[in-house]
């Protein structure tokens, strides 16, 4: 069962990821991610309006005076945000320093990944958000080898994988859990093993006191798990290697219903959610519906083509790749001394 250990100058995918990803020559301390690839939040006409339309909405639903963005790239969502409700206090979190001109009313620096800023913490009455942060919370990465023993896998700079020790102790548990395929221990499988998102994301639900923590990112479950992984790269607007040498992103889909297992419900206030985002936009916005009326061209044009743009928008966030997207809501309990919540 022993193989020969991976060559000098390789690492386990998790530090090599979060190095390339967070390190002093760090993938995202050098790009703005807008330059390499676009989101619901930005790149996309009209789409950060309307994703801030559906932060906003939530705030509101779940009486929370504040919204912190956590991962926020450069404040795009919360740009919008601010339009939408200036009465909201905002806070941004990302491992660079606050843009300038950037308009929140507070900024904070994370050291990157997993690990949030020793400012962010007791938070009130506040929604929390994290747009496309778990996707880069670097993760073990492992896979079966030609005997079928589930395997961690080394990198080195230039992408070169090699097989390492073999799977123990809790990542072992998680892999039996929800990447093994009904028992069946052929070789070829690999995949992400979750658990770093999972304690990512307990931290972040240990520092709101009351409101709402919204967790939005592509994901999977067990019924379309993909056999071979997720792991991979952006760079420039296109999808690539992912090579762990600061050049690209690396990510990986989020195993979502492991994800949702791990909650803790002592602390939440009430049950999570879990739902696509085409389904929750369309809650809470409306559905595209009918094509935008043409007499709407002569007597107000204006507004005709603003009733075209957002029905493009919206149509381009509740289809394809980003209706896919996985969006969970855990609301947290409000504490003794909170205020009530806005009327």
């Amino acid at each position: 069962m022993s193989a020969p250990a991976p060559p000098h100058g390789t690492t386990g995918w998790e530090p090599a990821w979060q190095e390339a990803l967070y390190g002093p020559g760090g993938f995202y301390r050098a790009s703005a991610p807008g330059a390499h690839f676009a989101t619901s939040a930005q790149g996309i006409p009209g789409g950060g309006e309307l994703l801030a339309a559906a932060v906003v909405a939530l705030a509101h639903r779940h009486g929370c005076r504040r919204v912190v963005d956590v991962g926020c790239g450069r404040g795009e969502l919360l740009t919008q945000v601010r339009r939408l409700d200036p009465s909201l206090h905002l806070t941004g979190v990302d491992v660079v320093p606050r843009p300038a001109g950037l308009d929140v009313d507070a900024w904070l620096v994370s050291p990157g990944g997993a690990a949030l800023p020793d400012g962010l913490r007791d938070l009130p009455e506040t929604l929390v958000v994290a747009h496309e942060w778990l996707d880069v919370v670097p993760c073990p990465v492992v896979a079966r080898d030609g005997t079928g023993v589930w395997r961690s896998l080394a990198v080195a700079a230039d992408g070169t994988e090699h097989l390492g020790p073999v799977v123990r102790g809790d990542d072992l548990a998680w892999v039996r859990r929800w990447l093994d395929d009904d028992g069946d221990d052929l070789p070829g499988r690999r995949g992400e093993v979750g658990l770093p998102r999972e304690a990512a994301l307990a931290d972040l639900l240990g520092r709101v006191r009351s409101g709402l923590v919204v967790v939005v990112d592509y994901g999977h479950t067990a019924d379309d798990r993909p056999p071979h992984g997720t792991l991979t790269g952006f760079r420039g607007g296109r999808e690539v290697a992912p090579v762990p040498d600061g050049s690209c992103d690396v990510t990986a889909h989020v195993a979502v219903d492991a994800l949702l297992a791990s909650l803790c419900t002592g602390r939440t206030g009430g049950p999570s959610r879990l739902v696509r985002q085409r389904d929750l936009l369309r809650e809470l916005l409306g559905d595209p519906g009918p094509p935008v009326p043409h007499a709407l061209a002569r007597s107000d044009p204006p507004a005709y083509l603003g009733g075209l743009a957002r029905r493009a928008a919206l149509t381009t966030l509740t289809g394809g790749a980003l209706g896919d997207f996985w969006w969970l809501l855990v609301p947290m309990e409000r504490q003794p001394g909170d205020a009530p919540p806005p009327a």
